[in-house]
């Protein structure tokens, strides 16, 4: 940035006491430059090619207009399907938040003193974050087999990350009295944990898992696509066969389905907060 303020002036204002601040010359432009050039470094990495785009692009709603009208004949094979995806949903964010806890309070810096415990931690928390739902959903077909199991241990994977990430940096935030208090009359960190910082992060904790179910249930509803259960079976078999009535059918469900779930997932937020 020295170089760009040697490049482009500052500009110069004197006040009426005689004093002289500076003004540096806006980064919008550098900004600017700096995006266009990765997007023109994208667009030829990834062979993108515009005219496909604008030729093709039509084709989205000729696709959208065979769905409708929907498939009501096909209700009855969506049900089973849609309810495994919901319980892929609560079974994999139950599991993942509850393991999130502990090793939310292992990667603490204010509970646990020792870095190497820390960064271990930590670097798990980042590893399954990194790994997409439907990797880690691929890799538990060939562990687990083919089936709602495989869903539901992906989708723990990442509400462990994603809820035990939140909550250690919340953890860090919290006032420590209570629990410094109790360590020093002779009480065990894991007590200690329980009753005197459990209390303080449980609204926060409570919030952001419901809020990560409501992701969990869109993300279970891609999974079949790789043999881990749910409507998405039946949807990438659909497509497959070109019955984009029956598709247009499942999409609404799941549509009304993901509705339902976050106006109760925020009326519950509401009721805790």
């Amino acid at each position: 940035m020295a170089l760009y303020d040697k490049i482009f002036k500052p500009k110069v204002y004197t006040l009426e006491n005689g004093k002289k601040i500076e003004e540096k010359a806006s980064r919008t432009p550098l900004i600017i430059l700096v995006l266009l050039v990765a997007a023109i470094i994208s667009v030829r990495v990834t062979g993108f090619n515009l005219s496909t785009l604008v030729k093709r692009g039509n084709q989205f709603w000729v696709i959208l207009a065979k769905m409708f009208p929907p498939d009501p004949s096909y209700m009855p094979s969506i049900w089973g399907p849609l309810f495994d995806t919901i319980k892929m949903s609560i079974i994999g964010s139950l599991v993942g938040a509850l393991i999130a806890i502990p090793m939310a309070m292992l990667a603490s810096s204010n509970i646990i003193k020792s870095k190497i415990v820390i960064i271990l931690v930590r670097l798990l928390f980042s590893v399954a974050r990194t790994l997409p739902t439907l990797v880690t959903a691929l890799i538990a077909t060939f562990i687990f087999g083919l089936g709602t199991t495989a869903g539901s241990v992906s989708i723990a994977i990442f509400t462990f990350s994603y809820v035990g990430k939140l909550l250690y940096e919340q953890i860090e935030t919290i006032d420590m009295g209570s629990f410094e208090a109790m360590e020093a009359m002779g009480c065990t960190k894991l007590r200690a944990f329980i009753e005197s910082v459990l209390p303080q992060i449980l609204p926060g904790y409570i919030s952001n898992s419901l809020y990560c179910f409501e992701g969990n249930v869109r993300y279970a509803a891609i999974l079949g696509y790789v043999g881990a259960g749910g409507i998405g079976l039946i949807l990438n078999s659909e497509i497959g066969w070109r019955n984009y009535s029956r598709v247009g059918m499942i999409l609404i469900i799941l549509f009304i389905t993901v509705v339902v779930i976050e106006y109760l997932s925020f009326w519950l937020r509401e009721k805790l907060s």
